[in-house]
């Protein structure tokens, strides 16, 4: 696990907005950096503070990115072939929570495919008192080749009500979950949505999505600066 970028600023005002990122089924924290580092353009990641961590569970099966990216590979939960059943999904949680309490606080998530199935459940799961109760409210989400979970058990708690914080999403055209991605944007009350010509894979951006993306950057520093200048002058009242 490894935050990318140089320390925090010491001003609390200018500080980045702080996301845990959660990787892909059977990669890993480092290869998902290199998905997203070697792609965007710096100016773009510069403004955030982005952690990438390790899934919990040794990969069970052969990767996909095998012979592109080298091991070790790891997995957030198991799931059966209806994708509805799954293993280690509590552990999952637990592990999650006990990540955001030992290196946050963090404003959001940023997932891709099983960590951006993962990371758009997690505000509705919060919210229902059912995962990360002790560690601050989930603020912003970005997800890259998402979906809703299928798992009756799991949807109606997760989707129970819209997804109420700002959200990004990456569709690509020739995604296998581009119908579920799209099913997932409608439960959102604020997404920002980049279309790519692509496949599942975290995508480069064009000059039509860099202004999608400007555009969600812009939002959330400004609501991360808010916050920050609202803690400042509650903590100056206390003093």
């Amino acid at each position: 696990m490894g935050s990318l970028g140089g320390e925090e600023r010491p001003e609390a005002r200018r500080r980045r907005p702080r996301f845990l990122c959660l990787h892909g089924f059977r990669t890993s924290a480092e290869i998902m950096r290199k998905q997203v580092v070697g792609k965007w353009p710096a100016d773009v990641t510069a403004r955030l503070d982005l952690v990438f961590a390790d899934a919990p569970l040794p990969a069970e099966g052969k990767s996909d990115v095998e012979g592109i990216f080298d091991p070790p590979y790891y997995e957030w939960f198991q799931f059966d072939q209806g994708f509805t059943e799954y293993r280690n999904f509590d552990k999952c949680l637990a592990y999650i929570e006990e990540l955001m309490i030992k290196d946050g606080p963090f404003d959001g998530l940023m997932g891709f495919s099983q960590g951006a199935i993962l990371s758009a459940a997690l505000p509705g799961l919060q919210e229902q008192g059912l995962a990360l109760t002790r560690v601050p409210k989930i603020k912003y989400l970005m997800i890259i080749g998402g979906a809703k979970f299928l798992s009756p058990t799991v949807a109606e708690k997760a989707y129970a009500n819209k997804i109420a914080c700002p959200s990004l999403h990456f569709i690509g055209d020739n995604d296998f979950l581009k119908t579920h991605g799209e099913k997932l944007i409608e439960s959102c009350v604020d997404p920002f949505v980049i279309r790519h010509p692509k496949g599942h894979t975290v995508p480069r951006l064009d000059d039509k999505s860099l202004e999608v993306m400007l555009r969600f950057l812009e939002k959330i520093e400004k609501e991360t600066f808010e916050h920050a200048s609202t803690d400042v002058d509650e903590k100056e009242v206390c003093l």
